[in-house]
């Protein structure tokens, strides 16, 4: 049996949480990216040219979310050998905020901010 094995188990847990909503976060970048494509595609092919621009905001989105997914996934593989070394480690460890986590949630809010932006000048 391994050594504090329930503890190994979910930090691994956390681990592939933290890497699936980093591959949503990129998919969701991805689509978004593409979508622009996709109307200028639509309005190459279409007979009467539609009133939908593809703006350059749709891409500084996407990519944004893509990087911000990349970083996650670095975030969350560091602290999980992080913490796979305090878990085998006989001393104690004090539990602490990383700055990895504010900077990436500092991200979010921006990505986030950016997509409300696009959002609100597109209905306006």
């Amino acid at each position: 049996m391994v050594p504090r094995y329930t503890d190994h188990s979910a930090n691994e847990r956390t681990y592939l949480a933290w890497i699936r909503t980093a591959i949503s976060i990129m998919a969701f970048g991805f689509i978004i990216e593409k979508f622009g494509l996709f109307i200028e595609y639509i309005n190459l092919v279409s007979e009467q040219p539609l009133s939908l621009t593809p703006s350059p905001a749709t891409t500084l989105i996407g990519l944004g979310l893509f990087f911000v997914g990349v970083c996650i996934i670095l975030a969350a593989t560091v602290r999980f050998f992080s913490y796979k070394k305090a878990i085998e480690s006989e001393e104690r460890f004090p539990y602490h905020v990383r700055k990895t986590n504010l900077i990436l949630s500092g991200l979010m809010i921006l990505v986030a901010l950016m997509s409300l932006g696009y959002v609100a000048n597109q209905l306006i």
